[in-house]
């Protein structure tokens, strides 16, 4: 029951996290489209201290937005922060991190055919590469290469390509995406924490205090917050990548992980730009480019001809059958005998000839091409049995009914 009672945790937490992932992107995305959209106000606003304005319609009525230089003449009553989405979105996701891949560390970071590291060491190398890089990028910030816009992007792009390559030689490809992701979101969550909240209440005991704002303080939140709203695309990919083998399956995990991560960032700049009314269409022309090529140069190459293709029907069904039986149904019955999974995974239950067939397409994607399945490869798959399995699809993914062969 106790596995159960996990999976209860498990549901809880992804909703609680993906409810405050949305709420704080949601923020990050609309803040830096108002910024981007404010216009010059006219010359009584501007005697008030407002920099800019906009104007706009939603949910049935009109509002008036204005954001001011330093401060108000004024300061409200109510004041709204936000705060809460990203430190919530961050504990859930640790929690989340915490419960699969470190609880489950044997189960889905570990893979020995990867590295023989004990559920200690595993976990250790993940909080050490998160906190650890969190504390690179605080000291990048305050260095003087953090100055330039520039030489930041490239430390950072050069650090994300060691960070990549390394976790995918420690974790299962699954353990060292969701890792990355981890990174990201704690130098964000970290942002908000360390620089834009402080700022902001700088900002604010300043004009209680009747002393005149430093602009300093919201030259620095501001310039976090930008980095906060690069990497929110990158770390929605990482979000959604346990749901494409072809992606951290493949032998250069590492690399579609960092041409990714750039590619999403770059739409990320093109919309950006598009806010303050620069269009840039080979931006945008470039990452769909790059986004066919690498699907492209990372598409599975078919299996070399084998022995495979010699055999009768009857023996070919018989084999893909047996196959199936002895390295997947542990998993993927009605009823699995796995320790791990309790339910087939996905709702796939394979134990029959008719089953196989209705997910053949499945069996060629997970089993076959990236080698995704059986999961870990726990039950030793060897690549001449995948081989088969292809054959046994290519060939019609056939049952041996008679209605097949009229």
């Amino acid at each position: 029951m106790g596995a159960y009672y996990l999976d209860w945790l498990n549901l809880f937490f992804r909703w609680f996290h993906v409810v405050a992932g949305i709420a704080w992107i949601g923020a990050s995305f609309y803040f830096i489209w108002l910024d981007n959209h404010l216009q010059t106000p006219p010359g009584w606003k501007t005697k008030k201290g407002i920099k800019g304005d906009l104007w706009a319609i939603h949910g049935g009525g009109i509002y008036e937005v204005a954001k001011y230089q330093l401060s108000p003449e004024k300061m409200p009553d109510m004041l709204h922060w936000f705060k809460w989405e990203a430190y919530t979105t961050w504990l859930t996701g640790m929690v989340l991190l915490t419960i699969i891949y470190y609880l489950g560390a044997d189960s889905y970071l570990i893979d020995p055919r990867i590295a023989e590291l004990s559920q200690i060491e595993a976990v250790a190398l993940g909080l050490t590469f998160i906190f650890g890089s969190y504390i690179l990028y605080e000291v990048l910030c305050i260095s003087p290469i953090g100055r330039s816009s520039m030489w930041t992007a490239m430390f950072l792009g050069i650090s994300g390509i060691i960070i990549a390559y390394s976790l995918t030689k420690l974790f299962s490809g699954r353990g060292a995406y969701i890792h990355f992701g981890a990174i990201i979101g704690t130098i964000m969550a970290g942002n908000v924490f360390r620089v834009i909240m402080p700022s902001q209440r700088a900002l604010v005991k300043a004009i209680q205090d009747g002393i005149a704002p430093d602009p300093k303080w919201g030259n620095k939140a501001k310039l976090h917050s930008t980095h906060n709203t690069y990497l929110t695309l990158p770390l929605i990919f990482i979000m959604i990548s346990s749901h494409y083998p072809m992606t951290y399956a493949h032998s250069f995990n590492w690399a579609i992980l960092v041409c990714l991560v750039a590619i999403t960032a770059l739409v990320r700049y093109f919309f950006i730009l598009k806010h303050q009314k620069i269009t840039e269409p080979l931006i945008l022309f470039g990452t769909a480019t790059a986004t066919v090529i690498l699907a492209v140069g990372m598409s599975p190459k078919p299996s070399a001809p084998s022995a495979v293709i010699m055999m009768e029907p009857p023996e070919l069904i018989a084999a893909a059958h047996s196959i199936v039986q002895n390295r997947c149904v542990n998993c993927h019955a009605s009823s699995p005998a796995d320790n791990v999974f309790k339910a087939p995974p996905s709702g796939v239950v394979l134990e029959t000839l008719e089953q196989m067939r209705q997910w053949a397409p499945r069996i060629q994607a997970r089993t076959v091409d990236t080698h995704d399945m059986p999961f870990m490869n726990k039950t030793g798959m060897l690549d001449e049995e995948r081989a088969l399995l292809g054959q046994w699809i290519v060939t019609g993914a056939q049952t041996g009914k008679s209605s097949e062969a009229n």
